[in-house]
């Protein structure tokens, strides 16, 4: 077999090749033998059709099976003998396939480069110890008081700011179609209230009946109401008063099992300390990819970029589908979002390819344990079965995908302890 490759650019090879005729003669034999055990042919025994009439009857077939045959074998040999790991499926053209001739196509061939992906230690990070502020803890505990509010109804004395009312509406229109809605809970000063709404039942009591316009702007963020001027009829039917719960033992220990409020505290600063670290080193790591993206000199084959984009997409249609939305429905312009998707696409290929040279140059390994343990979470985090799990994968051909995985967390691990880091200190609530 004769074979030329030809450098394009950096990651661009094109590969020639010529298989000889006597290879591809025997090839097309040992397929039309095939064909002739099964071919079924009148005036023919079955197993007994000359070869000439099989090869006539079945010609493009033959020729096909022959090319799928030969081809493949053929670039993997050459790629093999020159050290070549391709990036994408090779690009087959030219293909000159004819009985007694050599077989002769050209494949093109994206690959990447060798390439140095320098000293670690000249990376810079910024990684602070976390602390939590009593503020923010106090915030939090706020947010439980608000949970945890009773409504008390209020007699006596009409409508006044903080307060929150049971009413019947009746909203009209511009062109008088009204809609009702009957035994209402509006909150005074709530967000979705429209603008000057709260104002008009200020000073209500019990069992009045009010009607007044709302004028929406134009900024108004439905866009249905926006501009327009809307009648609405309150009945005011209760007039009620939030309660927040004292902030006492009693308050965490109906919160759940919390002997006191200290323990109440404990337990809010302990979980606002692993958030805040967990989103801590998520920072950092995106930082580091960040930087180890720019050590990737060379233009990165298109084709790898064009996978994450769509990566991507798939992701987040699949984030829709876990909110129940449809993604076909949502109203987005698909191949706008992709296409926006590209620097960010570009940079997350680019860190990898730096964390599978910093593998290789490290010489990273995974073993059988590591792809256990990964096989573990991931079945804890879906609700399967680790054998289930690893039989799906192993029938997909995903064990290889997660071994690539580990192997790059390990290479993140290595590159993160061999990093300059920076420690200011910077309390979560401040």
């Amino acid at each position: 077999m004769k074979t030329e490759f030809v450098d394009v650019s950096e990651t661009q090879k094109t590969l020639t090749v010529e298989i000889p005729s006597e290879v591809v003669d025997a090839e097309i034999a040992r397929v039309a033998r095939d064909y002739g055990r099964q071919a079924k042919i009148p005036g023919f025994r079955p197993g007994k059709v000359p070869t000439a009439v099989i090869k006539q009857r079945f010609r493009e077939q033959i020729m096909h099976d022959v090319m799928h045959g030969l081809v493949p074998r053929a670039v993997e040999e050459a790629l093999h003998e020159r050290g070549i790991e391709p990036v994408d499926t090779p690009n087959v053209t030219d293909v000159n396939l004819k009985e007694g001739q050599p077989l002769t196509f050209t494949a093109g061939i994206q690959t990447i480069p060798p390439f140095d992906p320098g000293d670690l230690s000249t990376i810079a990070l910024h990684n602070p110890p976390v602390a939590v502020t009593d503020e923010a803890i106090g915030h939090s505990l706020d947010q439980l008081r608000e949970r945890s509010a009773r409504h008390e109804n209020i007699e006596g004395r009409p409508v006044s700011e903080g307060d929150s009312v049971v009413a019947d509406l009746v909203r009209t229109d511009a062109k008088g179609e009204s809609e009702s809605h009957d035994g209402v809970t509006i909150e005074l000063g709530g967000a979705a209230n429209p603008p000057g709404f709260d104002a008009n039942l200020i000073g209500m009591n019990a069992g009045d009946v009010k009607s007044f316009a709302v004028q929406f702007p134009e900024t108004y963020p439905v866009p249905e109401m926006a501009n327009s001027e809307l009648t609405y009829q309150v009945t005011l039917k209760e007039i009620r008063r939030k309660v927040l719960p004292e902030l006492d033992d009693e308050f965490a220990k109906d919160i759940g099992d919390f002997a006191s409020l200290d323990a109440l505290r404990e337990r809010i600063r302990t979980e606002m300390l692993n958030d805040a670290e967990a989103h801590q080193q998520r920072h950092l790591r995106g930082d580091l990819l960040k930087q180890l993206a720019t050590r990737v000199t060379f233009e990165i084959p298109a084709s790898m970029i064009e996978r994450e984009m769509d990566r991507r997409v798939e992701e987040f249609a699949r984030q829709l589908m876990s909110q129940n939305i449809d993604p076909r429905q949502a109203g987005m312009d698909w191949a706008q979002f992709r296409e926006s998707q590209r620097e960010a696409a570009r940079e997350a290929v680019a860190g990898a390819l730096v964390l599978d040279e910093i593998s290789r140059r490290e010489g990273i390994t995974v073993s059988a344990e590591d792809v256990d343990k990964e096989v573990e979470r991931f079945a804890l985090q879906t609700g399967r079965t680790p054998a289930a799990l690893r039989a799906q994968l192993e029938k997909e051909g995903g064990i290889a995908r997660l071994q690539a995985g580990i192997r790059r967390e390990k290479a993140v691990d290595l590159a993160l302890s061999r990093a300059k880091m920076t420690t200011d200190p910077q309390p979560v609530g401040e």
